[in-house]
């Protein structure tokens, strides 16, 4: 065997992941899959993710040798920095009676920001800050306005991207999750922001 040390922890922190996400979601119902509890799409999500981090586990054992680097002074500041930002936005948020889950949602904004300080954490921080934007933009701004949201924030996290690129995707996703959630599975989300109408 040659263990491939970044493909182990990776693969095993999704699988942690996955079963963190599988026992907390235990309380939703779950439905069918023609008539969706609010527990079906969590739970199909957390089982292709333990599925990905089996499959990455698996090929960890085969594809090294290939040690973890060594974190620069930046990278390790950046991880408590993060935390702080977290916690400081979040009582922020509550501090001005921000209501329901946005203040969970700038929290966790403001700390992957801070995190993508260092540019070791760039790529994990900018895409976890842009599912946060998603879901803060979600409820208000609509579907489209937080697909484009959160492709403009997680797009930052490679730098050689180009526009066109990044206008195919935001058009492919647009037109996918509205086909998807929208057309077929019939989800009520907000298409657009109000003022706009749906």
């Amino acid at each position: 065997m040659k263990l491939n040390t970044k493909d182990l922890i990776g693969g095993g922190m999704l699988l942690a992941l996955a079963l963190i996400g599988l026992w907390l979601n235990q309380d939703h119902t779950l439905g069918t899959a023609r008539r969706m509890g609010p527990g079906y799409m969590p739970m199909l999500t957390f089982w292709l993710l333990a599925g990905l981090g089996g499959f990455v586990v698996i090929a960890g054992l085969f594809n090294g040798p290939d040690p973890l680097d060594k974190w620069t002074k930046l990278e390790v500041v950046a991880v408590p920095f993060g935390i702080i930002a977290f916690f400081v936005a979040y009582l922020i948020a509550k501090q001005f009676g921000v209501p329901g889950w946005y203040p969970l949602g700038l929290a966790l904004l403001g700390g992957c920001l801070a995190l993508s300080v260092a540019p070791g954490w760039r790529p994990i921080g900018l895409v976890h800050a842009g599912m946060a934007v998603f879901g803060l933009l979600l409820e208000q701004g609509g579907l489209m306005v937080a697909i484009i949201g959160a492709v403009l924030i997680a797009v930052l996290a490679e730098p050689t991207h180009r526009p066109k690129g990044v206008l195919g995707l935001v058009v492919f996703l647009c037109v996918l999750c509205w086909w998807v959630f929208i057309k077929e599975l019939e989800i009520r989300v907000p298409l657009w922001p109000a003022f706009l109408g749906n």
